[in-house]
């Protein structure tokens, strides 16, 4: 395999590999192997016809995409190694030669790590942030607490009030016509969770259990039913129970519950506490994030779209996976949000590029203040990773290989960075 670099503009490089007219034989005649079977000619059993009768048939290129795809898969990482660059996207592949007894040519074009000009970053001013817990902050902290353990009562001497759970029957009609999808029995729906469209739920409000009444709204011009969107709607509805939370009392008892605590002053001084660390890391990241994005400011870099697309499509695959866990597919969601998954990917470039550029600086920063990662270093991130993710330390260095490690030590270089950084910045009060 030979490998030719080809360095373009804006970060670009263009990567010419070559394999021998030997190994593209070798991959024919491997896709023929694997579809064999699948294939009948006239005066052949299934899977008995010679490969060059196929090929007689149906042209000699009918093996090419087959054999095109694994070379391609064998060859690619080998030939990002030899080309000595360190590319950051993925590859845009393009067959530039395939044709039996020559060479197999494709062209990859990557984008190339940009080099970065630093600006300052010792002495960056970052916002001063109050991290002092308020009364009405550990008060709502504990609200939520009660919100949690709170008990779900049937009432019967009040009308609908807002907080409150309704459970009903609804029958929706357009221009007196009941649409699909538009009927509903004994659905509970929390009056203020907006939930349904318009202003549905605030027409509840006020009235008792048994009553019937009607509910009229109209969807929303962008809504995705078509059938359906900018028009008036009647939805025939029935309250056939009204339901409430009712909070624990504010006691002892209620802490002994909720907390390891016997009393409820013990227990307020606790979640005191946790919310002051909890603001005192916010505040951290915040500060950091600031820092960060001040020395980007003031250093130069060009990043090349294909970095973008790259890192934005890994952040679109994290969201998928998070949506995933709630049985929602990315098309799915896409369509319930009145969006596309193009313009989904679109509106995350920003974001892929804010993490491309704070990459970029503190690795730079990284490099030149020499900062050294040690095997201690990386065997407590390890043993670390282990805990979180409830595994014995030596089973996750069994799942990592050289590269995982390798990029395990970029990014505690990286955390270190963030940490030189900080010991040398300038609180300032916000303007």
């Amino acid at each position: 395999m030979s490998v030719q670099v080809e360095k373009l503009e804006k970060n670009m490089a263009k990567l010419t590999i070559e394999l021998p007219a030997e190994e593209l034989e070798k991959a024919i005649q491997a896709a023929y192997m694997k579809e064999k079977s699948k294939i009948s000619l006239p005066g052949f059993r299934k899977g008995k016809v010679p490969r060059h009768m196929i090929e007689k048939m149906y042209g000699p290129e009918i093996f090419f995409e087959d054999a095109a795809n694994t070379l391609i898969t064998q060859s690619y990482p080998q030939a990002v190694d030899e080309s000595g660059i360190e590319i950051v996207s993925r590859p845009d592949i393009d067959i530039t030669q395939i044709e039996k007894g020559k060479a197999f040519i494709y062209t990859a074009e990557v984008a190339v790590k940009p080099e970065v000009v630093l600006g300052e970053y010792k002495g960056i001013a970052v916002t001063r942030i109050d991290t002092a817990v308020t009364e009405e902050e550990m008060n709502a902290e504990i609200d939520k607490e009660r919100q949690s353990n709170a008990r779900t009562i049937t009432v019967e001497d009040r009308a609908v009030e807002n907080g409150d759970t309704a459970v009903i029957d609804f029958e929706g009609f357009v221009d007196g016509t009941a649409f699909e999808g538009g009927k509903g029995e004994n659905h509970s729906l929390v009056i203020g969770s907006h939930s349904f469209i318009d202003n549905f739920e605030e027409q509840l409000i006020g009235k008792n259990t048994g009553e019937e009444l009607d509910v009229n709204v109209t969807f929303p011009e962008e809504y995705h039913a078509p059938e359906l969107a900018g028009k008036p709607a009647v939805f025939k509805v029935k309250i056939n129970e009204i339901k409430t939370n009712e909070l624990p009392e504010l006691d002892d008892e209620f802490a002994q519950d909720v907390s390891e605590f016997d009393t409820l002053a013990e227990y307020k001084e606790d979640v005191k506490k946790r919310l002051a660390e909890r603001k005192a890391e916010d505040a951290k990241r915040t500060q950091e994030d600031e820092a960060v994005q001040k020395i980007v400011e003031v250093s130069q870099m060009e990043i090349p779209n294909a970095m973008i697309e790259t890192q934005a499509g890994a952040i679109m695959d994290d969201f998928a996976n998070r949506i995933a866990q709630q049985g929602l597919a990315l098309e799915q969601y896409a369509q319930l949000t009145g969006t596309t998954v193009e313009q989904m990917l679109e509106q995350m470039k920003p974001e892929a590029l804010k993490r491309i550029q704070s990459s970029l600086v503190l690795e730079a920063i990284a490099v030149k203040e020499d900062i050294q990662v040690s095997e201690e270093d990386v065997e407590a991130e390890i043993v670390r990773m282990a805990e979180m993710y409830g595994m014995e330390a030596d089973k996750m260095k069994e799942f990592m290989g050289e590269a995982e490690k390798e990029n395990l030590k970029k990014d505690l270089a990286v955390q270190k960075a963030v940490k030189l950084v900080m010991e040398h910045v300038e609180e300032k009060d916000a303007e």
